[in-house]
């Protein structure tokens, strides 16, 4: 007979205070147990990111400052690369089983053992096989993002919730079983500062993150990657990506096309009167050259930035408003989505390279499954949120989901309306552990990898869990190293451009091995050639 629990699932807001857990003294402990979120970073450029490489030129400054402006290496919507964000679920939040679907060796379709699904909370009439009427396929199984979830999986219901049919057939997905420490901000989970070694950068901001910390979120970065000239600047309001470009008080007494004559003029007065001054510093052309430039930006800024509107989420209707990703209503109200919409208008439109979106509370091992499943698809509408932002902006996006361990159920039953009739949470697991990714393609679905031996299905989860829903942690490099984990991530965002084949001069020693190894530990064909078009 089961056991079944009556525990009222809690708000998503509400802080974790009962978990057998020590009181939460750090900063970190306090985002993981939800008693303060995690809020939204940016990354200011130092003076060197003037000379990053442009994507594409679109102000329409004069002939001669255009050109100007093009041999300042003024970036103008990111540096062609793919955005990239990820979400940090803070505490140990479920992936595997009964959100994303983890088999064996064979891929997501080896299944697992009715007590190794048990152990991943869910109960033997809901495993991923067994008979499911109400399914046209019959199963617990999902695959209209390309990675199979379980049809219950409440980061699916989310995520579905904010994409529409057409964006959902133009994603795909893999999942990758990794064990890592549990409740601990010390796993260096963190990609962001691998992906901008890759050449991801903004025209505005390098990366954005979620909190004031060395990695922009909860996790830590790896201590090789880490580039102090890219450290995260905390933002977590609409102001705040608003007040990234100051054009002064010009803009407001002139219009705006007004404002930037009188920039451009500036400019050409600040020319001439180097043309004719020594500044008696060495390097004499270098100093003057910097000059220039910063007068170009500031023309360059004006001219694009003079109208707030142009980086204001709350202004862009495909973000909040009647046709919107979210609804005024859900946007005035909910913290999670107003920094999701910070975090993505700036990325997916190439204001930033990459950025992490940490969200707290995720250590919802209370015995109960509501609480779980409510911060879940949560989770799921911000992932939805950025994949369907992508979609309408048209351009692609990789959104990498991770979190600091995990947690496991001992089958006592939650038969209340939101636990679903699902096992409660009950522990910390680090062996259930798991990390995921998916990729919108305004192309079209991404097609798995198809340049080594391997079957398809064996690219669309990389490595595997044992039958009894522990990692196998000799199925791949990243399986029992968090290092490695975050290489593979880094591996997997170089395969789309077609780029696998420089991750070994990009990160001399790193722990991947062979190219043949490489090729196992790629999910997909590239999406693009090198740069977005």
């Amino acid at each position: 007979m089961r056991r079944k629990s009556s525990r009222r699932a809690l708000h998503p807001d509400a802080p974790l205070r009962q978990l057998n857990h020590p009181r939460p003294v750090s900063r970190r402990q306090f985002i993981a147990r939800g008693f303060i979120s995690g809020a939204a970073t940016v990354i200011a450029p130092s003076v060197f990111g003037l000379f990053a490489n442009p994507r594409a030129a679109q102000a329409a400054l004069s002939p001669d400052l255009e050109a100007l402006k093009q041999s300042c290496g003024i970036a103008v919507q990111g540096a062609g690369k793919i955005p990239f964000i990820c979400i940090d679920l803070a505490g140990g939040a479920n992936m595997a089983g009964s959100n994303v679907l983890i088999g064996g060796s064979g891929g997501q379709a080896d299944f697992l053992s009715v007590a190794g699904y048990g152990r991943l909370g869910l109960p033997g009439d809901m495993v991923a096989n067994a008979p499911n009427p109400a399914s046209a396929t019959n199963d617990w199984v999902d695959r209209r993002l390309g990675l199979a979830f379980h049809s219950d999986s409440a980061f699916l219901r989310g995520i579905l919730d904010r994409v529409g049919p057409v964006t959902a057939a133009a994603v795909n997905g893999a999942v990758i079983p990794a064990r890592s420490e549990n409740d601990t901000g010390n796993n260096p989970h963190n990609p962001m500062y691998g992906i901008f070694r890759c050449g991801a950068d903004g025209e505005l901001l390098t990366l954005i993150g979620s909190r004031s910390s060395e990695s922009g979120g909860n996790s830590l970065a790896p201590a090789s990657l880490v580039d102090p000239s890219v450290r995260p600047t905390k933002v977590d309001r609409t102001s705040d990506v608003t007040g990234l470009v100051d054009t002064g008080k010009l803009v407001g007494l002139l219009d705006q096309d007004d404002a930037v004559r009188v920039m451009e003029s500036i400019q050409r007065l600040s020319d001439r009167k180097l043309g004719r001054v020594d500044t008696r510093i060495t390097r004499d052309a270098v100093i003057k050259d910097m000059v220039r430039c910063n007068y170009v930006k500031a023309a360059d800024l004006t001219d694009r930035y003079g109208d707030p509107s142009a980086l204001n989420p709350e202004l862009d209707p495909d973000i909040v408003g009647p046709a919107g990703i979210f609804s005024r209503a859900e946007f005035d109200s909910d913290d999670e989505f107003r920094k999701t919409a910070a975090v993505m208008k700036l990325v997916v439109n190439g204001f930033a390279g990459a950025g992490t979106i940490t969200m707290g509370g995720y250590d919802y091992h209370d015995n109960s499954r509501g609480t779980g499943e409510l911060r879940d698809e949560r989770a799921g509408r911000c992932m939805g949120a950025c994949l369907e932002y992508a979609a309408r902006r048209g351009v692609p996006l990789m959104l990498y989901v991770f979190s600091d361990g995990s947690l496991s159920s001992d089958g006592l039953v939650d038969s209340s309306v939101d636990g679903r009739g699902k096992f409660a949470w009950t522990s910390d697991n680090q062996q259930t552990a798991a990390s995921f990714f998916l990729v919108y393609n305004p192309r079209g679905r991404a097609q798995l990898y198809s340049g080594d031996s391997r079957p398809p299905e064996q690219h669309q989860q990389i490595g595997w869990f044992r039958a009894d829903a522990s990692v196998e942690t000799a199925s791949s490099p990243a399986a029992n190293n968090v290092n490695l984990l975050v290489e593979t991530v880094i591996l997997n965002y170089l395969a789309l451009h077609g780029e696998q084949g420089t991750f070994g001069t990009l990160f001399p020693g790193h722990g991947l091995g062979s190219a043949t190894l490489q090729d196992s530990l790629i999910a997909f064909n590239p999406i693009v050639n090198g740069t977005i078009a």
